[in-house]
């Protein structure tokens, strides 16, 4: 089973485990690319009839609280999973520059599905 760990607010915690946060949305930064995307060979972002592949995961584990000591945390079942790209107000893709290489600015949406382990003190 693949699992994504993940830090997140007690807040959004808490809406998860109440099931009414039903999706997780992640930023896709050059030093996060490889967690949230499928690579090629020569680190680009795999495409499929051009749909950007993310990674592919079975479950999220969501951990809250501080990082000191035992974390509460619960594995969540991952549904679906997307990458969105960003687009200004005239459909334009926003890019950025990072260390002198421009970048698409993108973000991961998994859909979440039922707890499958909570672990909560």
């Amino acid at each position: 089973m693949e699992i994504l760990t993940l830090s997140i607010k007690q807040k959004f915690f808490d809406e998860i485990l109440a099931g009414t946060k039903k999706q997780e949305f992640r930023e896709i930064r050059p030093n996060s690319q490889s967690k949230y995307c499928e690579l090629d060979e020569d680190g680009y972002v795999k495409e499929i009839e051009g749909v950007l592949q993310p990674r592919k995961y079975d479950a999220i584990k969501f951990l809250t609280g501080e990082y000191k000591g035992k974390r509460p945390f619960i594995v969540v079942e991952v549904k679906d999973a997307k990458i969105e790209l960003f687009e200004d107000e005239n459909h334009e893709l926003v890019t950025y520059t990072y260390q002198g290489e421009e970048y698409i600015a993108a973000q991961v949406v998994y859909d979440l599905g039922k707890v499958l382990e909570k672990h909560i003190d």
